[in-house]
């Protein structure tokens, strides 16, 4: 919170503390209603009672709007009917459906009945509509005029209409009401007053369908610099507008849900305050990694039974091989997320859905191949290093010991320890291993996104704790056969 925000919040809360209603009436008045959210979401539920009963309707109806879902269920509970009814007929109808929609239907039917005929029928038709589509982020109320109006009547149906945000251009429809083009406002001010519209219409005109994902739309509207679009439905009449605010939104609620799912959770677990609910959408999650866990975990096992049928010097390459699983599977893990990153990123903005898959393979193919042969390199050279180090540093320790026992002790401890060419064997699997390791989680990481996307799934699950788990027990699994291969 800024530094001009946090001040406005101390003031609220002497102001609060000091039950001086009418003070912080004034004080709200003069502030923006984008800072009084910031400040509700803070505050608790009995603070927030006091705040809305200050503020006047207009401004009441627009922070609750904008403050955050949690926020707003808690003021769900605290509103009455009759207040809830005062709100929502002062939003707009693309903002009145998204809140509507969060409550049960029968609490949101029974908002709708109290509403203004002709409001509560746009309402519902937006709910009607995917949330993530065109059709539940457009703005029903837009402005148009008929292709045989002149540019005088055009100008007087502007002067008529009753739009709250600023616009461009106006909308040009024919008798059936089918989109045909847009009109500059500047070409209204500079032509003749009789000149037709028909004959100043740009049929070049950006349009979306209603129900284009969202995505797509924010997509449309970066790469032309588009201010507003029009929405049109399956016979191309013109139903809708969604401006370039919406779109910010629109943005915001991508890259929040992208994070979540990559992070191996989901943005319903802000919808309330309660931790109950967040805990459960996360084990929802967390617990098939469990088992993804446990698979690795067999994994381990079955190669251990393997590796103990070589006798003692089996044994103890296992423990020394074992001891390294994590980092092959930490490193393979990373690269592919890195990967994976990269590619849904660009699936999400656009850059990439164009590419066909095999120039973005060919890309990320040599790049994993790099990694892999430096990561193997390394990785090798380490394993190579520390057992021999460590091994060193125990036998010495073991002869300190015995040099004390040796008075009691006749014969001294056989120490198992590994030939050094065991030890390179064992390195050289681990390369090998990083290598095959890293070009495998890149794979997925690169196909498992355009998979995802192409089965209607969202891109962003395949980075995240399942997939990740999968990459694990793959990356084990590659590297004690190969250990196995090469040193049993």
């Amino acid at each position: 919170m800024a530094e001009e925000q946090e001040i406005l919040l101390d003031q609220v809360k002497q102001l609060l503390a000091a039950h001086d209603t009418e003070r912080l009436r004034r004080l709200l008045g003069d502030q923006r209603t984008s800072y009084i959210a910031e400040i509700t979401e803070i505050l608790d539920p009995e603070d927030c009672r006091v705040i809305f009963n200050c503020l006047n309707k207009s401004d009441a109806a627009e922070v609750f709007e904008k403050v955050d879902e949690a926020t707003r269920s808690e003021l769900f509970d605290f509103l009455d009917d009759e207040e809830l009814v005062d709100l929502i007929s002062e939003l707009d109808p693309d903002d009145a459906a998204d809140v509507l929609a969060e409550l049960d239907k029968k609490d949101s039917r029974e908002v709708l009945e109290s509403l203004d005929v002709e409001d509560a029928e746009q309402i519902k038709e937006l709910m009607d509509y995917s949330e993530d589509s065109a059709g539940g982020i457009m703005d029903p109320v837009v402005l148009s005029v008929s292709e045989e109006a002149t540019v005088n009547e055009a100008i007087q149906r502007i002067q008529e209409a009753e739009v709250d945000e600023d616009f461009y251009t106006v909308f040009v429809v024919d008798k059936h009401r089918r989109f045909l083009g847009d009109v500059r406002i500047r070409l209204l001010i500079t032509h003749r007053g009789d000149q037709k519209i028909k004959d100043l219409i740009d049929t070049d005109t950006l349009f979306v369908s209603v129900d284009d994902d969202q995505e797509d739309v924010y997509n449309l509207f970066k790469k032309n610099d588009l201010i507003v679009v029009p929405v049109l439905d399956k016979d191309h009449r013109l139903i809708g507008r969604i401006t370039a605010n919406r779109i910010i939104e629109v943005a915001e609620e991508e890259a929040a849900e992208d994070l979540y799912a990559m992070a191996g959770t989901d943005a319903a677990e802000l919808e309330t305050v309660s931790i109950f609910n967040a805990a459960r959408i996360r084990m929802t999650w967390l617990l098939p990694c469990l088992a993804g866990t446990a698979i690795t975990a067999m994994v381990g096992f079955s190669f251990k039974s393997w590796f103990n049928a070589e006798g003692q010097a089996g044994k103890e390459i296992f423990l020394v091989a074992f001891l390294f699983a994590p980092m092959i599977a930490a490193i393979s893990g990373n690269a592919g997320l890195q990967t994976s990153a990269i590619v849904i990123s660009g699936l999400a903005t656009g850059d990439l859905a164009a590419l066909k898959l095999s120039q973005v393979f060919m890309r990320e193919a040599r790049i994993a191949l790099l990694v892999a042969l430096c990561c193997g390199l390394i990785g090798g050279s380490i394993c190579s290093v520390l057992p021999n180090f460590f091994d060193r540093q125990f036998n010495a320790d073991s002869a300190s010991e015995d040099l004390v026992q040796q008075a009691e002790v006749d014969v001294m401890p056989e120490i198992p320890a590994l030939e050094s060419n065991q030890y390179v064997r064992i390195a050289i699997a681990f390369g090998f291993a990083m290598f095959s390791a890293i070009m495998v989680s890149t794979t997925l990481g690169l196909f498992l996104p355009f998979v995802f996307r192409r089965i209607g799934l969202d891109p962003a699950i395949s980075s995240g704790p399942l997939v990740t788990t999968a990459n694990d027990s793959i990356s084990v699994t590659i590297y004690l056969f190969l250990t196995m291969f090469l040193t049993v």
